[in-house]
């Protein structure tokens, strides 16, 4: 099961470990089809694709597979209600997380903010 996008998925916790640690920056939304997180996906797609973010890796991850627990129970995801859940890692560590729709403006704005 994966999602319907053009952002290469993260199927499971070790993949997502694995991509964390051998990365500098990374950025995972992690969601549904729904209509607050195409969009996130949608700006991740463009921002991957326009050449300006070429340091970071873009993916994403399918909230209701069991091995996005390790994203649903991040301590700076306690307090999210809606999705999508959208962390930004930097040097392996938790650098930002954001919840619900976000346009590309927003994405780019954080973007710059962490890396």
């Amino acid at each position: 099961m994966t999602l319907d996008t053009n952002l290469e998925h993260v199927t499971s916790a070790s993949e997502l470990d694995e991509l964390i640690k051998s990365n500098e920056n990374v950025m995972v939304c992690c969601g549904r089809m729904g209509p607050m997180c195409v969009p996130v996906y949608a700006a991740m797609e463009s921002l991957r694709d326009s050449g300006d973010y070429d340091s970071v890796v873009f993916k994403d991850m399918l909230f209701d597979h069991p091995e996005a627990a390790v994203i649903r129970s991040l301590p700076e995801c306690a307090t999210f209600r809606g999705l999508p859940f959208t962390i930004y890692y930097k040097n392996g560590k938790v650098a930002k997380a954001t919840s619900s729709i976000q346009d590309e403006d927003q994405v780019a704005s954080i973007l710059k903010e962490v890396y």
